[in-house]
């Protein structure tokens, strides 16, 4: 029984968080590849970069956010937002809505494009399947949301072994070839800079995946909890890039691949992968870009519940929940309809830059003050009731 608390706990305060912010990033242009293109494979043998970039990016980010949250219990991200930039959360909530509807529509059109490819169903077949899971997901709450998400974490790593198998041992030659020789050609004017900076922009928008976490924060109690569960969301969020980045470099500069919606299945299409493997990719797919939709909107749903408490008001009963998650759903799929290349290169960048001035540059100044302050004050209470305790020891004796 002990044995088993403790496998519980270790779940709960290391691994869940990071099971969680993956499975919400990983969806929509970035299960697709898409935005694996978009935000560094685009510039070949200096792609890594940017991935680096958001490795080291997105373990701080984890780091700084998880450990504010459990010192100052800021469980939803207005209560965190309002401690970070105050009145100015609001601004960050149009932010959220409008980044939320462009990724779940990327979501869409990806979903739509697998399920028509693949299948040879309508587009609409897909994009409603996914509405009807993610309502049901966000009208039983957040068990059945952990359980799902960590149920995918473990098909999303055994399908990106396995596609990135595939296509890196067949094209592993122009891996070498495109490393060795520097080859940038697909965007020859890239500097270090550039393709570092571009991963820092792809930190930035994906920020808006952070408060999907922020209910697992509940069970952490101390500082190394909060840096070892960051580390190990940044490892979990980046290992799948660095996966599709070099099954990319297995075709580069080829813009057959390099410019498809779906990458992936373009890249496994070429390599005629055999039909199961084709369809566990479509699984894959959709159960990640459910995730990718189910976080964001309970995040939103949570963001609700908060402005409702805080004006003395009861929170949304869970079938109000399930029709609001249908109305956004259907509204990123009218969006869907402008085309998953163009939402994520307009969009996200646009957004990107909005995300980074509401809540990284924030966390990273008036977040870390307030973390080091209230650390110092915690060390020092400490430090007081151990001398009491002893001064007490002492005068009993």
């Amino acid at each position: 029984m002990e044995k088993k608390k403790a496998m519980g706990n270790f779940m709960a305060r290391y691994l869940l968080p990071g099971i969680i912010l993956q499975s919400v990033l990983i969806g929509g242009g970035y299960a697709t590849g898409r935005e694996i293109v978009e935000y560094g494979a685009k510039f070949g043998s200096m792609g890594w970069m940017s991935g680096l970039a958001s490795f080291i990016g997105f373990s701080v980010m984890a780091i700084l956010s998880f450990e504010m949250i459990r010192l100052f219990k800021l469980y939803d991200f207005k209560s965190l937002l309002k401690s970070l930039i105050g009145p100015f959360y609001r601004l960050f909530d149009i932010a959220y809505v409008m980044l939320m509807l462009i990724i779940i529509a990327v979501m869409s059109s990806a979903t739509g494009a697998i399920v028509e490819q693949m299948t040879g169903l309508n587009y609409w077949v897909g994009v409603s399947v996914i509405t009807v899971v993610v309502g049901i997901l966000n009208f039983y709450g957040e068990k059945l949301i952990a359980c799902f998400e960590s149920v995918g974490t473990i098909l999303l790593y055994i399908g990106y072994i396995g596609f990135s198998a595939l296509v890196i041992t067949h094209g592993g030659d122009n891996i070498s070839q495109v490393m060795t020789t520097g080859d940038t050609s697909f965007t020859p004017d890239v500097t270090v800079l550039t393709a570092l900076w571009t991963g820092i922009l792809y930190v930035g928008y994906n920020l808006v995946v952070f408060p999907a976490s922020f209910f697992t924060i509940r069970s952490q109690t101390n500082t190394k909890q909060s840096v070892i569960s960051g580390l190990i969301a940044g490892l979990l969020m980046i290992i799948p890039w660095f996966m599709t980045y070099f099954s990319i470099m297995a075709f580069y500069p080829n813009e057959a691949v390099l410019a498809a919606p779906v990458p992936w299945l373009m890249m496994m299409t070429t390599d005629n992968a055999p039909s199961w493997l084709l369809f566990f990719f479509g699984l894959v797919m959709g159960w990640t870009l459910i995730e990718t939709a189910t976080g964001m909107i309970h995040a939103m749903l949570g963001r609700i519940d908060k402005g409702l408490a805080d004006s003395g008001r009861a929170s949304l009963p869970r079938s109000r929940k399930a029709v609001f998650t249908v109305i956004i759903l259907a509204a990123s799929a009218v969006l869907a309809k402008f085309g998953i290349i163009a939402l994520i290169a307009q969009g996200y960048n646009a957004l990107s830059y909005a995300i980074i001035v509401l809540l990284l540059v924030p966390l990273m100044t008036v977040g870390l003050y307030k973390i080091v302050k209230k650390e110092r004050e915690v060390h020092r209470k400490e430090t007081v009731e151990v001398k009491e305790g002893v001064t007490l020891d002492a005068h009993s004796a």
